[in-house]
Order: C-alpha cells, then structure tokens, then sequence
C-alpha cells in the first residue's frame, strides 16, 4: 500500500489550490499500456474462461433505469452537495484494496467498472467491493475500442463481462462504460441496453491519472474540474492515484462535497 504523510498531503493540497478549471477528456479512457505508469500489467486482452463460483451469492444490486437522465450520463444533479468517483477496475488487487481502504476512512463510496479478464484472475475483488458499499459494474471483458468493433464482437465484449458479474454476484453490475471512450457509439449504447444497461456511464472531469503525471497533477485535474455532481473518472492500478487520493478526499470534505456511489448521485 502506499502511503502519503502530511506534507505530502499538504504539497497536493497546495498544487490543487492554484488550478483553473479546464476540459481534459480527450483520452479518454486508458489503453493501460503507459510505461511508466501501471504499478504492474493488466490482464492479457484475449477471452478467458469464466470465473470460479464463490462459496456464497452476494446480494448484489441491479442496474436502474432513471426515467429523467439521459441514455448517456456524464453528471448528476448540480443542486445536491454529491460527487461520484468512479473507477476503470483493472490491475494490480493490492493497489485496488488500498484506494477502496482510504475511500472508506474518509466515508467516502466510489464505483468500480470492472473489466472482465481482471475479474477472472481476482473473482474476490468483486465481494470485497460490494462488501465495502460501492457500486459494482461492466467496462467490457476485454478493456478493447469497443465503439470499433463489429456488432457481434462489441456485445460479446458487453455480455461476456456481464455474465461474469452475474455468476460472481448474482447481477449483471449497476452500470456499463465502454472501453477506451468517453462515450459509447449509437451502436455501442444500443447493445447495452439490449445486454439490460438502460444507461451509459460517462463522466466529466477526467483526471487523467492513466498518464503517470503525477500525485499532485492528478489531484488538480479532479479538484479543477469537480463541482456539485461531478463524475470523475479514476483508474485502479497507478501509484499516483493511490497518493493523490488522500489529499482528494480531504478537500472535498473541506468544499462540503460528500464521495458517493453513482447510483446514489443520480438518485
């Protein structure tokens, strides 16, 4: 796990402060090939065979539909003090465990979109997330460009990480994102409703921590851009993301913004 002392805190604190807001939402979603960055390698991308059933089913929570937002959600509602951090879910289950332990010593929930060929090689990654109150879901099985892929390949990549959810959970997740994206192709979008996502999941304040760029430049992408329901997109698997997250939580807590799951924003 790593750990932030107080002055580092402080220095991200101080790096945050200084930021203007600006739209960085141009990569997206991360290929998780940076050199630098993962602190180890995801998953291979090809098919892989289902995940061992665990010893009990979790009761876990189905996706919703929610008849005023849009088929593409990249916020929630700006009059209610909530923010939603939400997370590409691959790469190494330590660094996961860390970010999932300091979102809950600050009362903070988060979402996880899990990658099926992750949720293969760490089925017990998805009770621990449920376990620990988050919102669980889909970000394809293979972590591909979804939005170009064929039809067919498109829903296999939509439907094989659903049924993982469901064998391991009992539902097929809370919420779809697509790979590689910020939002889904007319197609895409279609096929997740057809697999039983009435929505897309986006975000709008991106913090670009797939880039390495660091603890205190992650923290200003989020604290720049975050305002009253905000969705911002994190990933699991980088150190400065696990440093930055800290000093994240306290500010929010300093501006009155309370961390929640995705479905309790939009609800």
């Amino acid at each position: 796990m790593v750990r932030v002392t107080t002055s580092d805190r402080r220095s991200v604190l101080r790096a945050g402060a200084g930021l203007v807001a600006g739209g960085a939402f141009a990569a997206a979603c991360s290929p998780f090939t940076s050199p630098s960055g993962p602190v180890a390698p995801h998953a291979p991308a090809s098919a892989s065979p289902g995940p061992a059933s665990p010893a009990r089913p979790l009761a876990a929570p189905a996706p919703r539909a929610f008849p005023r937002q849009p088929v593409q959600i990249s916020h929630g509602p700006s009059g209610r003090s909530r923010v939603a951090l939400t997370f590409h879910g691959q790469g190494e289950p330590s660094v996961a465990r860390a970010l999932l332990g300091e979102a809950e010593r600050h009362g903070a929930r988060v979402t996880v979109l899990a990658v099926g060929s992750w949720l293969d090689a760490h089925p017990d990654l998805a009770r621990r997330i449920l376990d620990g109150g988050h919102d669980l879901g889909n970000h394809t099985q293979r972590h591909l460009d979804i939005n170009a892929m064929p039809e067919a390949e498109a829903a296999a990549e939509i439907t094989g990480c659903a049924e993982r959810l469901r064998r391991l959970t009992g539902s097929i997740g809370t919420w779809f994102r697509p790979s590689r994206a910020t939002r889904a192709s007319p197609l895409v979008a279609t096929l997740a409703r057809r697999a039983g996502y009435p929505h897309v999941l986006s975000y709008d304040v991106d913090s670009l921590d797939f880039t390495s760029p660091g603890a205190a430049a992650v923290a200003r992408n989020i604290l720049g851009g975050i305002r009253d329901g905000s969705v911002v997109s994190l990933h699991f698997g980088y150190a400065d993301t696990v440093a930055a997250l800290p000093a994240v939580l306290d500010e929010l807590d300093r501006r009155g913004l309370r961390a929640v799951t995705t479905t309790e924003l939009i609800g």
